[in-house]
């Protein structure tokens, strides 16, 4: 017997309504799917045509002229100029690359005599490597021109190829060359070696799968999170360094080495407010695009970070403040000086073997750098407020953190005891040594309200993704000094420029001081009685200070004080500074 069904109404319309919802729901996949699809075209297309296109075109290029290796790539460095725009200061640079197979050559004689003609190669280095008769590819001749590829394709030699070629290339040659450093083989792969090259090397090397890591991080991850250190990403490095200042200052100390013979000379210009560092040069250097050529590789090293000196007088206004702080001393302050003081079996004197009298004041002490009034304010300081401002607030001794390899820290032991000894040189900068790096930043302080910076080079990474990241620095947040002892510290040390060196300048008052240190002996047999290290490090405008300057000297011949040496180029320095940023004229 057949069967009939009847549905009700009301039934009927609820599985419409189901239908309809599954219907529905089964388009918003596909919309999903399709948006999806869409996207990852989207990203593709992007990567292909606008991040990787140097890539690509590079692969259509080697249809033809096949490499035997991978073609190098390496993430820019630039400098910064005041108006923000950019300049290469590392980049790649592309060419040709010859080689040829020893098998296939028919006439030895007359392909080097062709080859030749066109680019210069030694006979012996060509002749060694053509008779490899096993041997299928020698590379003989690199970075040649187009117009030099061209010609040596059109002789159609058996046996010879050409290959395009990238390397490393610093436009500047020698500018920045200890801050920036450069790349070479490490165990077959090319690698920085120094400077910002290999701080951040982790940066600048490209992966295959780069711009795929770094796109899908930045936009599904918090780009602020502390998973993202200042080295987690690639792309290039945008340095703080000024172009302009870098070169004023490279010229600048290559004019007091020349001058006075000296074993070395350097200088920093930091903004004390930020630690970002504007100029960094030093001498003797190095052309970073021939860098092979050095025999000594001492000259690769970056003294403001991995050398240590004791840095002489212009510790004093560093040991001033702390009695200034600790209210044991005022710039009224008076002492009698006899010109020497005996402590223990050692006797210390001023640099001229000559006393002042009596009542000498804190601001005499500075304006003509008397060791023995250092030594007065370092023992109404005593030694555990010595020893905690000088090594805990200061930091004297510890490295910055700056964005350089192989930071070392500084020599500061003599003051972990009790020795008065210690104590006493270090008053007035000696038995102490420390980084250049490291006394910039202490002067910082003193220019910024009292708050220790960290010193850097780099300041942004721009991805491959095209997103711009900012490198965070840390900055301690509690002042090492008072307010009132920052402002009477800078008072005191405009008034060693107006009236103790009377260099002031018209327009623009500037806190500074000198340092002359007697060298120490490598075997630790004492000091040298003809050698010193001269510095001078200051900051301007110093009623509101933008910049800290320090210049040094290192064992110059014929002259005994570094206000012999340094005085001159240091100002003309700020005068240069205050004009090219226009600061505006505290006086």
């Amino acid at each position: 017997m057949q069967r009939i069904w009847f549905l009700l109404p009301n039934k009927v319309h609820l599985l419409g309504m189901q239908d309809a919802k599954i219907h529905r729901r089964r388009i918003r996949v596909l919309i999903g799917l399709i948006i999806i699809f869409s996207l990852a075209i989207v990203v593709r297309l992007f990567t292909l045509q606008i991040i990787n296109q140097n890539f690509y075109k590079e692969k259509a290029q080697r249809q033809y002229l096949t490499s035997t290796n991978d073609v190098f790539d390496r993430g820019s460095i630039y400098f910064t100029k005041k108006n923000g725009t950019t300049v290469a200061a590392a980049t790649v640079a592309s060419g040709f690359k010859l080689a040829i197979n020893p098998t296939k050559i028919t006439d030895l004689q007359k392909t080097y005599e062709a080859l030749n003609s066109i680019v210069p190669i030694e006979s012996e280095v060509f002749f060694s490597k053509a008779n490899k008769k096993n041997d299928p590819y020698e590379e003989i001749a690199f970075k040649l021109t187009q117009e030099e590829s061209d010609k040596i394709i059109a002789l159609d030699l058996p046996g010879v190829s050409i290959y395009r070629q990238k390397w490393r290339f610093y436009p500047g040659a020698e500018i920045a060359a200890k801050a920036l450093g450069f790349v070479s083989f490490k165990e077959n792969t090319l690698i920085g070696r120094y400077g910002l090259e290999r701080y951040y090397n982790d940066v600048l090397s490209r992966g295959e799968n780069s711009f795929y890591i770094n796109f899908f991080a930045e936009i599904f991850a918090n780009v602020q999170s502390n998973l993202f250190k200042n080295k987690s990403t690639t792309g290039d490095i945008i340095t703080t360094i000024e172009p302009t200042v870098q070169s004023q200052l490279e010229t600048t100390v290559a004019r007091i080495k020349e001058r006075w013979g000296s074993d070395a000379a350097g200088g920093v210009v930091m903004d004390p407010n930020t630690g970002e560092i504007v100029a960094m040069a030093h001498v003797p250097t190095f052309d970073l695009n021939e860098f092979g050529k050095e025999k000594d590789v001492s000259i690769y090293s970056n003294p403001f970070s991995q050398d240590v000196y004791e840095m002489g007088s212009i510790i004093k206004p560093l040991v001033m403040a702390i009695g200034i702080d600790t209210g044991v001393v005022s710039p009224e302050t008076t002492y009698n000086d006899s010109g020497s003081v005996k402590i223990q079996d050692r006797t210390f004197s001023n640099f001229d073997k000559k006393g002042r009298g009596n009542n000498v004041s804190m601001q005499q002490v500075l304006s003509q750098s008397l060791n023995t009034g250092m030594i007065f304010v370092g023992q109404k300081i005593g030694k555990e407020n010595f020893k905690s401002y000088l090594l805990n607030r200061y930091k004297i001794g510890e490295k910055t953190g700056v964005d350089l390899p192989g930071e070392i820290h500084g020599l500061v032991g003599g003051l972990k005891g009790t020795n008065d000894v210690n104590y006493a040189a270090a008053s007035f900068g000696q038995g102490i040594a420390t980084t250049p790096l490291n006394i910039v930043r202490a002067y910082a302080s003193l220019a910024n309200g009292g708050y220790l910076v960290t010193p850097h080079l780099a300041k942004e990474i721009k991805q491959e993704s095209g997103l711009i990241k900012t490198l965070d620095y840390p900055k301690e947040d509690v002042a090492i000094l008072s307010p009132s002892t920052i402002s009477t510290i800078t008072d005191m040390l405009v008034k060693v420029v107006d009236k103790g060196y009377n260099r002031g300048l018209a327009h623009y008052s500037v806190a500074a001081k000198t340092g002359t240190a007697q060298m120490a002996k490598p075997d630790g047999t004492g000091y040298y009685t003809d050698r010193n290290f001269h510095s001078l490090i200051g900051y301007f405008p110093a009623s509101d200070p933008k910049y800290v300057l320090y210049l040094f000297n290192n064992f110059p011949k014929g002259a005994s004080f570094s206000s012999q040496t340094l005085a001159e180029p240091f100002f003309e320095m700020v005068q240069f500074m205050t004009s090219y940023y226009e600061l505006t004229p505290d006086r």
